[in-house]
């Protein structure tokens, strides 16, 4: 339970309808496969003790007495185990039948949940048997012990910090206003479903949709355990669809009409951090009455998806469509700039590399939007010390190709005249070296957006500005930067869609090109004519980078989670000490350089994460990273150990 990971499990035992002596066996036995897996809190099937399809029999004493009868050998089997388990069964209490869900913890009846929204239409026809339940919690007796009965019960664990459990019950999810909202407002982190929900053609994506949207809107780990084989197929078939979500992520699903154990972890401070984050999630009191329940302490392995690439869709379907929702929310971005400013032409430095070619390419679709010509787009290559013969070549047939506007300034003499100005030595490579290329391209871009009447677009993006990795006053200054919520992984991405889309087969080729070309910024002189200076041998691989940014800013973790979870996304790729060097770096660089992010030009906002100092990310440029980095030098002894 490290980090605060939690192992649940949704498991669909076969049953037998009406044999509660049998049910009451493969319920133990579907409950010791959980916790033989690890799980903490397990749950299992609406009415699973008798069966959901018993119909009339629920009237029976017989069976009524036999469901008490399996609870108590549930109960008992339960005792030797660490996990809070929720069954489902009916329970008489004055003279009306209840559906309930009963938690159990170590032998001891935490509390009995009834179902509150009893359906009475179509196939169902429980409002037949069942009463809606209470919300205020009533004392009861069961199996002999002494409890709650109630939809005002949730059930806290006091060794995990925020796990907080609230219960709904199949058609509860269902309607208008499930119980869940009330719970999820006052304090549970996790709702479990005990459900007995049937199939039918198209059922299966609506389920799965209400699973996921409601662990999307209550910012909740959702726990679904479905009725399958076993119940009576008289007039329904159950498929043991098994879910668990987490805000609006599915972790895991059941394959249909097989009865199974489904298991993942749900991230409890995620949860809570995603909580703060919403401001408008607000808590409520609503005369709840908290049970509190302990678990032992134990080291989670984690089954989780754990994406290397977060900002990417992994289906490549989903990856297309968002490749071009992506395109058209920058182009229209820059269409409403130039718009608005009267502005008809656009100036862009064109260096031969991934970032500068988004930005052309997203320049190009805002000038079809508005029906103006390409040629009123300044692609401006300019030559440096560090240029080369290929990214020079690409960048002068990317711009023909597109029908833009060619101009080339070559910085080298000016920028010389500028060192003897300042007395720099031409032969020593530092940052000012750099650097003075950098603002020089600037300056240029700028001078002449204001002759042509025109608008600099900024070609940086999302990753360079996380790692500081712009020249201050240079490229990290534009009138608009199309580029800077896109994270360097994606835009990879995003440069093949077009390559892909585009239908131009010169234009393609210098695309592929482009992407199969390092990164560099070009600011140190060639070594035989190849780039010398690779960006990723000095700040670290940007899928790491993407990785850090991702987890910290749009999830919160701390270091050390992140650096686990680093450890599952790229196993095989990267050894524990890389990742950790290069985390360091990442969170040295990311408070060192916010003074740059603090003053960023206007962009478009295109995914969940973005470091504008106006929207998404409000730091002082003088935060110190000291907390951060200890954190990680705890971590030295154990990396160094393997």
């Amino acid at each position: 339970m490290r980090d605060g990971f939690i192992k649940v499990a949704a498991v669909t035992p076969k049953i037998r309808v009406a044999d509660t002596v049998y049910n009451a066996k493969e319920i133990c036995e579907g409950i010791r496969g959980a916790t033989e897996q690890g799980a903490k809190v397990i749950v299992l099937p609406e009415l699973g003790v008798t069966g959901y399809t018993c119909g009339d029999l629920f009237l029976q004493a017989t069976l009524l007495d036999g469901a008490l009868a399996a609870l108590e050998e549930i109960r008992a089997f339960t005792e030797g185990c660490d996990a809070l388990v929720f069954v489902g069964l009916p329970f008489s209490y004055k003279g009306k039948l209840y559906n309930v869900a009963a938690a159990l913890k170590g032998g001891e009846i935490l509390g009995l949940v009834p179902k509150t929204c009893i359906p009475g239409y179509n196939e169902f026809y429980e409002t037949r048997y069942f009463a809606q339940g209470m919300e205020d919690a009533v004392e009861v007796v069961c199996c002999g012990q002494q409890t709650l009965m109630g939809t005002k019960l949730l059930f806290a664990c006091e060794g995990v910090d925020g796990l907080v459990v609230g219960v709904e019950i199949c058609e509860d999810l269902w309607t208008p206003e499930p119980p869940g909202i009330r719970h999820a407002r006052n304090g549970a982190t996790v709702l479990v479903n005990l459900s007995a929900s049937n199939e039918t053609v198209g059922k299966e994506v609506y389920r799965k949709a209400l699973v996921c949207g409601q662990s999307a809107r209550l910012l909740c780990g959702y726990v679904y355990a479905d009725a399958g084989e076993g119940e009576s197929t008289q007039d329904v078939v159950y498929s043991g669809h098994n879910l668990i979500a987490e805000c609006g992520r599915l972790l895991q699903e059941a394959p249909r009409f097989t009865n199974d154990i489904t298991v993942s972890e749900i991230d409890v401070p995620r949860i809570a951090a995603e909580r703060r984050r919403m401001t408008t999630f607000t808590m409520r009191e609503d005369g709840y009455q908290v049970i509190p329940f302990t678990l032992v302490m134990e080291e989670t392995a984690l089954t989780r998806p754990v994406k290397a690439l977060p900002f990417v869709p992994q289906n490549e379907a989903e990856r297309k469509e968002r490749c071009a929702e992506i395109l058209a929310m920058q182009a229209a971005g820059l269409k409403k700039r130039l718009e608005h400013t009267n502005c008809t032409t656009a100036v862009v430095g064109i260096s031969g590399g991934l970032d500068s070619t988004l930005a052309l390419l997203v320049t190009v679709r805002a000038f079809d939007l508005l029906g103006l010509s390409h040629g009123n787009i300044k692609a401006v290559t300019m030559p440096g010390f560090g240029t080369t013969d290929r990214t020079y070549d690409n960048a002068v047939q990317l711009i023909r190709s597109l029908g833009a506007d060619f101009t080339e300034v070559d910085i080298r003499e000016s920028v010389q005249v500028h060192f003897r100005d300042i007395g720099q030595d031409v032969a020593v490579h530092d940052v000012t070296y750099e650097n003075s290329q950098a603002r020089e391209r600037t300056q240029i871009l700028m001078d002449l957006a204001n002759k042509e009447n025109g608008m600099v677009i900024g070609t940086g993006d999302l990753s360079e500005l996380a790692l500081g990795w712009a020249t201050y006053n240079g490229d990290h200054m534009s009138m608009y930067a199309v580029n800077a919520s896109v994270p360097k992984t994606l835009m990879r991405h995003l440069v093949q869609f077009y390559a892909d889309t585009c239908g131009d087969v010169v234009l393609k080729g210098v695309l592929l090109d482009i992407l199969d070309t390092p990164v560099s910024p070009e600011l140190l002189p060639p070594e035989d004519g190849r780039i010398s200076q690779e960006t990723e041998n000095i700040v670290g691989p940007y899928e790491l980078h993407d990785f850090y940014l991702y987890h910290m800013l749009r999830e919160g973790c701390p270091p050390k989670k992140i650096f686990r979870l680093a450890g599952v996304a790229f196993a095989g790729i990267y050894d524990s000490a890389t990742i950790l060097k290069w985390e360091k770096i990442f969170y040295r660089r990311f408070f060192s350089q916010q003074f740059k992010r603090s003053c960023l030009p206007d962009g478009p906002k295109v995914g969940s994460v973005a470091v504008s100092p106006r929207g998404d990310l409000r730091m002082p440029s003088d935060a110190c990273a000291r907390i951060w980095l200890e954190e990680l030098e705890e971590l030295n002894d154990a990396v160094s150990q393997g």
